[in-house]
């Protein structure tokens, strides 16, 4: 019983059974009309040839079909490079961003040691070792020695026998 309501099913107007649009009950009253007007003898071979151009146009399709997808993947591929490009961009653009707020930091904390060590002890130095001042006043210098000819102190004492000496 249940094989026949499977033929009965298959043989109803309303099938689901359909290839490129055409239902099972098309196909089978385009066979009925392929016998009357090739005939018997001539139908086994006008099916084997259009079984091997059904069969070449399935696989010419899908190989299109194939062509369609391979070239939509490769789409998708390249949307996806980029896309990932455009994050790897964007990611060195914000570590770039970040290095470089780090080195201004870096710098500014440079800056405060500076002003907390170096400057105390530029000032301790000063403290310790004064430097003398910029503009210092001349220091009265001793004037020269004024020669002493009354009593020949200025020659040496070899000098000393050739000075004429006053007589008085």
């Amino acid at each position: 019983m249940r094989g026949k309501t499977r033929v009965s099913s298959l043989l109803t107007p309303h099938s689901s059974l359909t290839m490129f649009g055409i239902e099972f009950s098309e196909l089978l009253l385009i066979g009925i009309v392929a016998l009357v007007v090739i005939g018997p003898e001539r139908l086994p071979r006008v099916a084997r040839t259009a079984g091997h151009l059904f069969g070449r146009i399935q696989r010419y399709v899908a190989n299109i079909k194939a062509d369609i997808n391979r070239e939509i993947q490769a789409e998708e591929l390249k949307k996806l490079q980029e896309e990932i490009r455009s994050s790897v961009s964007s990611l060195e653009e914000s570590i770039t961003k970040e290095l470089h707020q780090g080195d201004q930091a870096l710098h500014e904390v440079q800056a405060q040691i500076h002003e907390i060590i170096e400057i105390p002890r530029k000032q301790a130095e000063d403290i310790v070792n004064p430097a003398p001042p910029e503009h210092e006043p001349p220091v009265a210098e001793a004037p020269p020695p004024q020669p002493q000819l009354e009593l020949g102190l200025d020659t040496p004492p070899e000098d000393a026998a050739t000075v004429p000496r006053k007589h008085s």
